[in-house]
């Protein structure tokens, strides 16, 4: 039959015979049919050797005819060429984290306030594994992949298509026949089987190399890989449990939903079950845990859904979670092992933890020798010290932690454990903040250097172009950048000394950082990095005091006078700006440059008077013209207004550029203001009084 189809078309001349290309739909059809099988289903219907024989039978035809090579076919999975970089997705809509709760007593009450607020006595939940891996999104187009992207900050994630197609049981194309719909973002959790996650670190092993610690690292290691050929050896699997977006009406309960995704071919939580009521959720978390070690796969809880989607409507979000779902977590495994010494880190944002080094422990499969303390509230509530003998968990499965100390009879204990005056990194002032100790060094300390100038550089701050995270760290490493002023004095040499750059491409970081040297107040505040001063504080201590100097100047009784600011904020701001290497660096941006916009104060509005867009919520779909998505949304925010990714009732306006997608569809079946790029400027400019 081979030999038939081929030599059909060598008689052809360039025209493909239409028998080669039924031969090969089918092929691709039976192939993906086996592939279902046997990742999804566990079901193979045919031996290894009958299914390489079609694979080989379609790589020929492929190679034979490539102009007939679709980015769907079974035989793309085997990764492309690296990448120089991730690059960033917005997602369709927030990929929201769970709230965690331990205590039975926690679950019962979170079951009387869903009902509470519902007013409802009754309510079904659906119960399914928290598996724990790395969550993505996945976005198919008419049936086809087009588009993955990890969870990141849950609005924006890194682009992880071409790994992504390299898991056999992501379906790369939809059964046409269970109607799948035109436009569909899903949600899913990428994992490590722990049999694949053995067998994978006796051969890391065996070359020589580094083992994973645990299949969750495994996993995000094997998909963040520049190179999807890296992704293709490693066994990853993919479950789907949620439609974050779609064309048509969506499944009425979250039951309904798992069983269509199941119909239009994604692999499933085979282990879920819906509870008529919380005890059964009960019921299914003892269950569940009981036989954890049982299952081929790592979880650490359950995860409680609200079943009816009108229900999870109405109870809505919370800033980072919904408030219709939780996750029920299990105990932690705990061992006993003894502290050889408790030090302090200092994170990239500054923050001081105590640190207990351990007598190397197996804890759940995994040799611990350290563990987080937290805060020094922890280790005096704790009551551990240098030698003592403690039990030691990993919380979530997953990060090591002393759960408590374990007397022994006669033992002389050393003294208890206290926090440093001074950063042990780079001797700067150390702060309180609640429970926590921080450096007040910022920029200055090495520790947190390299985090303060890749936020420094963010495109919501400095935005300078060009200066990643990979460019900083070799800056940082060479010497090249010891503060934030540093930047404004590279040279050409220096950056042309850098991995990756030649004449063009220092050009162009140095004219994006001669472009930075103007830059607002509110986006320079919130570059430096303060603690607890976000976006939002940022704009407010501009619109509040005009100048950077004004700011400075501003005692903790003046800032505490501004609504937004309470006491955490004002001292944080306080103790930054009180500190001499925070100061001299400040001077010294000044003095390479750098010119701070100043604003108009807010005094002299009506305080009464709201912002011109407050209240209205804009989603932008398309290519914009004359300025980025990141500055329309800026224009937005300063008016009052917010930015979403996804389409809803409650949408205000949807901007459309060019080349829109689907988000202009559902706009117009929903009925909602459809703006031109001319129009939103317009509006932006003029924007409406009420």
């Amino acid at each position: 039959m081979q030999h038939d189809l081929f030599d059909q078309n060598t008689s052809s001349g360039s025209e493909t015979p239409s028998p080669v290309k039924e031969r090969l739909d089918r092929l691709k059809s039976e192939i993906r049919r086996h592939d279902y099988l046997y990742y999804v289903k566990d079901k193979p219907e045919i031996s290894d050797s009958e299914y390489d024989r079609l694979f080989r039978e379609l790589v020929e035809i492929e190679r034979a005819h490539p102009e007939l090579v679709t980015p769907d076919s079974p035989t793309q999975r085997v990764g492309a060429p690296p990448l120089d970089e991730l690059g960033k997705v917005s997602h369709e809509r927030p990929m929201l984290s769970l709230d965690s709760l331990v205590d039975p007593q926690d679950v019962l009450a979170f079951d009387q306030r869903v009902k509470r607020e519902l007013k409802l006595d009754r309510l079904d939940y659906v119960t399914e594994p928290k598996f724990d891996g790395l969550s993505v999104e996945l976005v198919y187009e008419d049936g086809r992949f087009v588009r993955g992207s990890t969870r990141g900050d849950g609005t924006v994630g890194e682009d992880v298509t071409a790994n992504l197609r390299t898991i056999r049981s992501l379906p790369l194309r939809l059964p046409a026949e269970n109607h799948p719909p035109d436009h569909l973002a899903v949600r899913g959790e990428v994992y490590m089987r722990r049999d694949d996650f053995h067998a994978l670190n006796r051969r890391m092993a065996e070359r020589g190399d580094e083992p994973f610690a645990n299949p969750r690292n495994a996993a995000a290691g094997s998909l963040r890989q520049l190179d999807s050929r890296i992704t293709a050896e490693r066994p990853l699997v993919v479950t789907c449990y949620e439609v974050m977006a779609m064309t048509g009406e969506p499944p009425a309960s979250h039951w309904e939903e798992l069983d269509a995704l199941t119909a239009w071919g994604f692999p499933t939580p085979a282990l879920r079950r819906l509870c008529p009521t919380i005890t059964d959720v009960m019921a299914f978390h003892r269950e569940t845990e009981q036989h954890r070690d049982e299952l081929p796969y790592e979880i650490d809880g359950i995860v409680v859904k609200v079943n009816r989607r009108e229900f999870q409507t109405h109870l809505g979000m919370k800033s980072r979670s919904p408030r219709w779902a939780v996750a029920y977590k299990f105990a932690p495994r705990k061992e006993i092992t003894k502290i050889h010494k408790i030090i302090v880190s200092v994170g990239r944002t500054g923050t001081l933890t105590p640190l207990a080094l351990l007598n190397p422990v197996e804890v759940g499969g995994v040799t611990i020798s350290r563990a987080t303390l937290h805060n020094a509230d922890e280790v005096a509530r704790k009551d551990v010290r240098d030698g003592d003998t403690v039990k030691v968990e990993r919380a979530g499965d997953v990060i090591p932690a002393i759960a408590e100390r374990v007397p022994i009879p006669g033992e002389v204990r050393s003294a208890p454990f206290t926090m440093p005056d001074h950063c042990p990194v780079c001797g700067s002032t150390v702060a309180r903040e609640g429970a926590y100790y921080y450096c007040t060094g910022h920029a200055t300390c090495p520790a947190q250097l390299k985090g303060a100038i890749e936020h420094f550089a963010s495109k919501t701050a400095l935005n300078i172009e060009g200066l990643g995270k990979k460019t900083i760290a070799q800056l940082v490493d060479r010497g090249f950048l010891r503060d934030l002023a540093d930047i404004y004095h590279l040279s050409r040499e220096q950056i042309l000394s850098l991995d990756g750059f030649a004449d063009r491409s220092a050009t162009l970081l140095l004219e994006a950082i001669e472009r930075s040297k103007r830059v607002p107040l509110d986006r320079f505040l919130y570059g430096l990095g303060i603690r607890q001063v976000g976006r939002h504080i940022a704009t407010i201590l501009a619109r509040e005091f005009g100048s950077l100097e004004a700011v400075m100047q501003a005692d903790e009784a003046r800032l505490r006078a501004i609504k937004e600011i309470g006491p955490e904020i004002s001292a944080s701001l306080m103790s930054y700006f009180q500190e001499p290497s925070n100061r001299l660096v400040i001077d010294r941006l000044i003095e390479a440059g750098l010119i701070i916009e100043q604003v108009e104060r807010a005094q002299s509005h009506k305080k009464s008077a709201p912002l011109p867009l407050a209240g209205k919520s804009f989603v932008f779909t398309g290519g914009l013209n004359t300025l980025s998505r990141h500055e329309a949304q800026t224009l937005v925010e300063r008016l009052g207004g917010t930015v979403s990714s996804a389409v809803s009732s409650k949408t205000s306006y949807v901007v459309a550029g060019a080349e829109p997608g689907s988000k202009l569809a559902h706009a117009k079946t929903l009925g909602i203001s459809i703006l031109t790029e001319q129009e939103f400027l317009a509006l932006v400019r003029q924007p409406p009084s009420s």
